[in-house]
C-alpha cells in the first residue's frame, strides 16, 4: 500500500509540476491552471499524511487523514496572511510558490478539499478496508 502511495504521491507532484509549467503554453484556461494546481497540492498533502500518519500508526481511517490534510491545508492557506520580510522573499522563489503560495484566497481552500476528497476516494487503503473486499 505504502509503494502505491509514493507512485501517486510521485504522479501528483510531477503532474502539478508540469501544469504549473505549461498548462498557460498548452492554452490551458486560467481556472483549470490555477484550480487544477490547488487541487493537486490538496492531493500531495493528503498522500504525504497518509504516507506519515500509517508509517507511526497502523491503521489510520482514511477519513481521519483526509481531516487532518484539510486541516494542514487551511493552516497553510491562512498562513499566506502571515508577512515578514524573509518570509515575502522565500514565497518569491519558486519552492516557496509552490510550498506556501503567495496569496490568500478561499477558493483555493475549496480547491484542496476536493483534491484532498479525491485522493481519499483513491487511496489504497479505502479498498482495502472496504467490506467487499473482506
Amino acid at each position: 500500500m505504502q509503494v502505491q502511495r509514493l507512485a501517486a504521491l510521485f504522479v501528483i507532484i510531477l503532474s502539478g509540476l508540469a501544469l504549473r509549467r505549461f498548462g498557460y503554453a498548452a492554452d490551458l484556461p486560467f481556472f483549470l491552471v490555477k484550480y487544477g494546481g490547488s487541487l493537486l497540492w490538496g492531493s500531495m498533502v493528503y498522500v504525504l499524511l497518509a504516507l506519515a500518519v500509517t508509517a507511526l500508526i497502523a491503521r489510520v481511517p482514511p477519513a481521519a487523514i483526509a481531516a487532518l490534510a484539510l486541516a494542514v491545508a487551511i493552516c497553510v492557506e491562512f498562513f499566506r496572511l502571515y508577512h515578514t520580510p524573509w518570509l515575502d522573499a522565500f514565497r518569491l522563489t519558486t519552492p516557496g510558490a509552490l510550498l506556501l503560495g503567495r496569496v490568500f484566497s478561499l477558493w483555493n481552500i475549496l480547491a484542496y478539499a476536493i483534491g484532498i476528497v479525491v485522493a481519499c476516494a483513491f487511496d489504497p487503503a479505502l479498498r482495502q478496508s472496504s467490506p467487499e473486499r473482506r
